[in-house]
This record gives structure tokens, C-alpha cells and sequence, in this order.
């Protein structure tokens, strides 16, 4: 079947990002099989991460199919585009049907696009991981390859609004070495090994990043580890968890 959308929106954006003179940095291409299917694992700090996971596939002239939740799938805008680039709606009450599409979808030699932390982290460190990146790729029979993105944050995340004309802005993609699944014993020990890589990547992509806070109030962007004021992880397990209802005395 002919790809009459996916080619068309990656010009635009990346039009777009020429526009903005985005500094986009993509390393470890060359881990991209060019043939064959393979699960991108990447950590999730924006909503636009799926724009430049993709990208970190490119160069291997790959199509990333992502899996995003279903109400997307359902806008009127994002719904055609979403569709006709194939990508893969998830109903998370009744992941086995999107869990199998996937499935199928690696077995036919596609790459899949998935962010295993589930959510966008508030703490732009690495949350737990589901494994459902893992066993996809476990009974494919297809590598895991861990994505690091740094930078996306600064345009469009959780709690902030949306800068989407910021200009001049650094963009890191990192791909990690490919992860075989037949080297580990089960989905959980490749998830748990999922989890270093990908923290150790995007610590990597902070550490390197070649722009600071410009000040006090623009310090939000950086995790509390590095001297940011991002929120820490058991501070956003709470955010996310939200206000909880207390019972009556």
C-alpha cells in the first residue's frame, strides 16, 4: 500500500523546523535496521515526542508506526493524519486488540514506535517502565532499541503552555544499541534493562545539552537533579496521582 500521508507530514514538519531554526541533534541512527521489524523505545517529556523519535529513525528511511492512545485517533484534525499514517490507536480498556495489531505489525517488518513510561514524566527523568514494549518485541522476535529525547520539553509539555514558534531551540535524539530479546530470560529482566539504558541515555542527552536555564525562571525545563526546578520524581508521582479524596472523621 502506497504511503500517500506519512511522507507528506514529515516534509511539512520538517519545513517547520527549518522555519524555527531548531538545532536537532540525532545520534546512534545506524542502530535502525533497514529492513526487518523493531520496537523504539523512548522516554516521554513532550507532546510532540513522537515528531522527533520518528526522526531518529529517518535516516534508515524507516516509518515509525507509534501507539497512542485512542481519543487522539478520534480528533478532527489529528484523526485523518493519525490513520493514514498507520499509526496504532491504543484503548487502554482493552489493550489486548492494540497489543496484537502491534504485534503483527513487527512481524510484518514494521518499526514500532512505543513510549514505555505511558505518561509524559513531570520530572523529565525515566519512570517506571510497562513491559509491553518488551513482550512485543519478545514474540516478534524483533530488537528493542531505547530513544533518548531531550530538549522536546521546551516547547510543548505537561503544565505549560505551549511554545510551539520558540525559536533557535536544541533538540537531542539519541538511539541506544539494539536490544536482543533472546538474551534475556523473560519480559521483566529486558524491561528492567530497558530502564538503565534509557536513564543512562537521557542523562547523557542533559549532561550534554548545549543550553543552560537563561535563569531562575527558566529553570523549570531541568530536572531537580541537575539544579532545576522540575518537580522530583515523588513530587510528579504525586501530580500525577492527584488530589486524593479523604474520608470523613
Amino acid at each position: 500500500m502506497p504511503e500517500l500521508v506519512y511522507p507528506p507530514v514529515i516534509a511539512a514538519a520538517k519545513t517547520m523546523f527549518r522555519v524555527l531554526d531548531l538545532k536537532i541533534t540525532v545520534e546512534g541512527a545506524h542502530h535502525v535496521p533497514r529492513t526487518g521489524g523493531a520496537v523504539l523505545a523512548s522516554n516521554h517529556v513532550s507532546y510532540l515526542d513522537f515528531i522527533f523519535c520518528g526522526l531518529g529513525a529517518h535516516p534508515a528511511k524507516r516509518l515509525v508506526r507509534f501507539m497512542a492512545k485512542q481519543s487522539v485517533f478520534r480528533h478532527k484534525v489529528s484523526g485523518p493524519l493519525m490513520r493514514g499514517m498507520r499509526h496504532i490507536p491504543v484503548d487502554r480498556r482493552a489493550g489486548a486488540g492494540s497489543y496484537a495489531t502491534a504485534v503483527s505489525a513487527l512481524r510484518r517488518g514494521e518499526v514500532v514506535g512505543v513510549f514505555p513510561e505511558a505518561t509524559i514524566s513531570r520530572s523529565f527523568t525515566v519512570k517506571e517502565l510497562k513491559s509491553g514494549a518488551t513482550r512485543m518485541a519478545q514474540e516478534a522476535g524483533v530488537p528493542v532499541l531505547p530513544v533518548a529525547l531531550w530538549g522536546t520539553q521546551r516547547l510543548w509539555t505537561k503544565g505549560r503552555p505551549r511554545t510551539l514558534t520558540r525559536r533557535h531551540t536544541p533538540i537531542t535524539i539519541l538511539v541506544g544499541e539494539p536490544m536482543d530479546p533472546a538474551g534475556y530470560p523473560d519480559a521483566n529482566a529486558m524491561t528492567a534493562e530497558l530502564k538503565h539504558r534509557l536513564a543512562a541515555l537521557v542523562d547523557r542527552a542533559q549532561r550534554e545539552y548545549p543550553e543552560a536555564p537563561a535563569g531562575p525562571d527558566d529553570s523549570w525545563w531541568l530536572p531537580a537533579h541537575l539544579g532545576g526546578t522540575a518537580p522530583t520524581p515523588e513530587e510528579a508521582a504525586a501530580l500525577d496521582a492527584g488530589p486524593r479524596r479523604t474520608s470523613p472523621a
